[in-house]
């Protein structure tokens, strides 16, 4: 098997290792998104809308269940299927 060209310059592609911003600036940005439910719904909505695989949490419909107070369910089984949804026409 013959061994290819090899390439010269700069080609440096990094390994994305290790982070290149402070972790306790991570963790913050993090918290503040999470805070805000508006946003957090709003991606889960658009995420559903181009058909990604969302999950949702809800609390457990088996009472029985104590020790699983909310379940996680994708949200194909809340909403139903994106596809399905009626959508208004914006033609006259």
């Amino acid at each position: 098997m013959a061994k290819g060209k090899r390439s010269k310059g700069n080609n440096y592609v990094s390994q994305g290792q290790r982070p290149n911003v402070r972790k306790d600036i991570r963790k913050g940005l993090r918290r503040d998104y999470l805070a805000n439910q508006l946003d957090v719904a709003l991606n889960k909505s658009a995420a559903w809308k181009a058909g990604k695989a969302v999950f949702l949490t809800i609390p457990n419909p088996n009472k029985n269940e104590t020790n699983k107070r909310f379940i996680r369910v994708p949200a194909k089984e809340v909403w139903g299927n994106p596809n399905n949804v009626f959508k208004m026409s914006t033609s006259g």
